[in-house]
């Protein structure tokens, strides 16, 4: 069991083994993240990065069948969706929810129990977020780097333990890639968020500066090293890390496609907690 200790928090993912439609996809992960880290995990499509973001946040019909996950030494796994948001964990999805009718300063403010107006004002201005998309629903007609930038300014509000963002860089151009990433690099830096940012594109990471990259293969981590290993990627491709190491499969999603995140109304980017209970 890994404590806090001196304040830190640490995320910890041992040995995770999740199945999907009976078919494993996660076979054996092994990471662990510290306050203030940032951790990039780079992958080809269909590795399993996806089916690992979502199994971390709980979604109902990935199977986890051995491993454990942890904040502080808290298990994640025997919780719900909207309890591991409340021990620190956010997840910004590949493919974010749009939530109609409820405006962003609603849905934080449920979740935090507070008016959040003037704190999602200056994130948004920031971010360059525009007044009128804070008046509709969260990400309700919004395009896709708005989304990303949306889902950036929830991360930076709620201000989590540790965050998994999932492809953040998708859809983004290069002037939205560089808002995004500053900020949650600054996030990390300055108010101490534990970042996993999972991606296949080393762009990225140019500005959210890892302290530690990893290579995920046929549904695992095979590979970890600082972030001349991005470069590294860049260079030789996955491929020739896979033939080094001896692996034959690269890819272990059904289809190659990333998870459906609309197959599950429990799954959200931050649940605000179980109305039922």
């Amino acid at each position: 069991m890994t404590a806090n200790v001196g304040g830190r928090s640490t995320f910890a993912i041992r040995d995770l083994h999740v199945s999907v439609a009976g078919h494993e996809i996660l076979r054996g992960v092994d990471l662990e993240v510290r306050s203030g880290e940032v951790h990039a995990l780079m992958g080809p499509n269909g590795s399993g990065k996806s089916t690992l973001a979502h199994a971390l946040m709980g979604r109902s019909d990935y199977h986890v069948t051995r491993g454990s996950v942890t904040i502080d030494g808290a298990e994640l796994l025997d919780k719900p969706t909207w309890r591991r948001a409340q021990l620190g964990l956010f997840l910004a999805m590949q493919y974010p929810v749009e939530v109609p009718g409820v405006p962003l300063a609603a849905l934080l403010g449920a979740a935090r129990g507070a008016d959040l107006t003037a704190a999602i004002r200056h994130e948004a201005a920031a971010l360059g977020v525009r007044d009128e998309l804070l008046a509709r629903g969260v990400n309700d007609e919004f395009s896709g780097g708005e989304k990303k930038r949306a889902e950036t300014v929830q991360l930076a509000v709620l201000e989590p333990k540790f965050a998994v963002l999932d492809e953040i860089d998708s859809g983004l151009d290069v002037d939205a890639l560089r808002d995004v990433a500053r900020r949650v690099y600054a996030l990390a830096r300055e108010r101490s968020v534990g970042v996993l940012a999972i991606t296949h594109y080393a762009r990225v990471l140019e500005e959210l500066r890892p302290d530690r990259v990893h290579v995920f293969l046929g549904g695992r981590i095979v590979r970890s090293g600082g972030p001349e290993l991005a470069d590294e990627l860049e260079r030789t491709g996955y491929e020739t890390i896979a033939a080094e190491l001896g692996i034959d499969e690269l890819v272990v999603e059904v289809g190659g496609a990333p998870p459906d995140p609309f197959g599950d109304p429990t799954i959200g980017a931050n649940p605000l907690g179980d109305p039922l209970a």
